[in-house]
């Protein structure tokens, strides 16, 4: 065989990521808030977007062939990427059976969209009180101090303190080393000890402290209890939190109920007492999806309060084209009406994608819904994805910060995704969360202290086939500690009682 150049014809296929797809990805990931903001921002740069009023709704749908698609022969790809699987007529879903009912809101029993759509008047109506200019109007812990400092010190002594006052954490904890602070400022140790003690007299009290013993140190100053005993225990915090209270007795000298009592008054004083004051504003959890029953089984809506309608202004463009004569004016308006006609369609793609991956999982997890956690199932994307016909990547951008609001509470889509946990009965598996659930009701319901081998048994009585260590990680993954420390609360709890 001869070697040489030659020229040869073959085809092939491959995804092109335009800017469009890329986009139209990124939509997907978005909560219905961050797409509120986007779409915020395409109204100002492109002229042929309106938002659609209420009565506007119902008249508007994605764009016909012929209305500008052919100049975004990417959309279709974008499409496909998206939701790799065809999408219903609907917005609302509608499952045979079990699963989602199309019942509208009115066959619910409900004022439209479920009943929801005005979420952000829930909890006061339209006279009720703007819980975001409350908490705007919540005084800082630094503007707070810094008041207190301006009517106590002056001159430098009130600079010093403005800085010790920066360097105070939202909890009323001092956050810096004097030393090095006083190298940094070029100011003695000493003027610096002076206008800490003058800040720690400062309300709330207890604020400026360095660590939780000097903390609870000046509120009991404050309370006129600082004694020699109450000295001694609270320099010694850590045998309190081991229970050692023979030694502890020893050391302060007192009897049974003089130590109750002491322990019973470091309980009344407040750990954090910076937190009475507002830090950065609660930013509330505004669910994507609603989950209502319906009379043949679930109905699943987007919260469409937080999702404004796109219409593209048609009557402008024509406008626009008749006085337009300039060539690169034409393309422009051209360019922004593909635009308008792509993200039209994008929107509407990522409303039925969300929809159709929210209403397989209601379906899956309709147990949860009506019985509560402790019949969560085992559920990976994988399933979701091969149920729906979608790649798995697409529904994970679909369930990523994305909250769901049933009648149990506001819930993330990605809570409904556990690990599964043998029951030991026929190959079934159980979700995580549902044995999580059971530790913590078992916990919750000792009457005596339950060991980690006591729990085991219990949970297999259950039908909960799992190892001492997965209850121990279960159990320490919410916060709740071995049956020693318990133990130790328990009596704790006893004496001070």
């Amino acid at each position: 065989m001869a070697l040489g150049p030659r020229l040869d014809l073959r085809q092939s296929q491959s995804l092109v990521m335009t800017p469009q797809l890329q986009q139209a990805i990124k939509l997907l990931a978005l909560s219905n808030l961050e797409i509120e903001g986007f779409i915020a921002e395409e109204l100002e740069k492109n002229p042929l977007l309106d938002a659609a009023g209420d009565e506007q709704r119902e008249t508007a749908a994605p764009s016909e062939e012929g209305d500008g698609f052919e100049d975004a022969p990417d959309l279709a790809t974008a499409d496909t990427l998206v939701q790799n699987g065809g999408a219903d007529d609907e917005a609302r879903l509608d499952i045979e059976e079990s699963a989602l009912s199309d019942d509208s809101g009115s066959d619910a029993g409900m004022d439209g969209a479920l009943g929801m759509t005005g979420i952000e008047g829930r909890g006061g109506g339209e006279d009720g009180p703007d819980l975001d200019l409350l908490a705007a109007a919540d005084i800082s812990l630094h503007d707070h101090l810094l008041a207190q400092a301006g009517g106590t010190l002056s001159g430098q002594d009130y600079l010093v303190a403005g800085q010790l006052i920066e360097r105070i954490d939202e909890t009323g904890y001092l956050r810096a080393d004097l030393l090095r602070l006083s190298h940094q400022l070029g100011v003695p140790v000493a003027d610096l000890e002076r206008a800490l003690g003058v800040i720690q007299t400062f309300e709330p009290t207890g604020v400026g402290a360095r660590d939780l013993a000097e903390c609870l140190a000046i509120q009991s100053r404050e309370a006129d209890r600082y004694d020699p005993a109450m000295a001694r225990l609270i320099d010694n915090l850590d045998l309190l939190a081991r229970g050692e209270l023979g030694r502890l007795k020893r050391m302060c000298r007192v009897d049974d109920e003089d130590m109750a009592d002491m322990i019973a008054e470091l309980r009344d004083y407040d750990p954090k007492p910076g937190c009475q004051f507002g830090g950065e504003p609660v930013q509330a959890v505004v669910p994507d999806i609603f989950v209502a029953p319906g009379k043949k089984g679930w109905a699943v809506e987007l919260n469409n309060a937080t999702l404004p309608k796109l219409i593209v202004n048609r009557s402008y463009y024509h406008e626009m084209s008749e006085a337009g004569d300039d060539e690169e004016s034409r393309a422009w308006l051209n360019e922004c009406l593909a635009n308008a006609n792509w993200l039209t369609r994008a929107l509407d793609q990522r409303a039925r994608t969300i929809v159709k991956v929210a209403g397989e999982l209601v379906k899956r997890q309709a147990d949860f819904f009506r019985k509560g956690v402790t019949h969560l199932k085992p559920l990976t994307l994988r399933e979701i994805a091969e149920a729906i016909d979608m790649h798995e990547s697409t529904v994970s951008r679909a369930t990523s910060n994305k909250y769901l609001s049933c009648d149990r509470g506001i819930f993330e889509l990605k809570y409904f995704f556990t690990s599964g946990i043998s029951t030991g009965v026929d190959g079934e598996a159980a979700s995580s969360e549902a044995v999580k659930s059971h530790i913590r009701t078992l916990i919750e319901n000792e009457d005596k202290i339950l060991s980690d081998d006591k729990l085991v048994a219990l949970l297999k009585d259950k039908g909960f086939d799992i190892a001492r260590r997965t209850v121990a990680k279960y159990r320490e993954a919410m916060g709740i500690g071995s049956s020693v420390e318990r133990r130790r609360q328990k009596k704790l709890g006893n004496r001070a009682a």
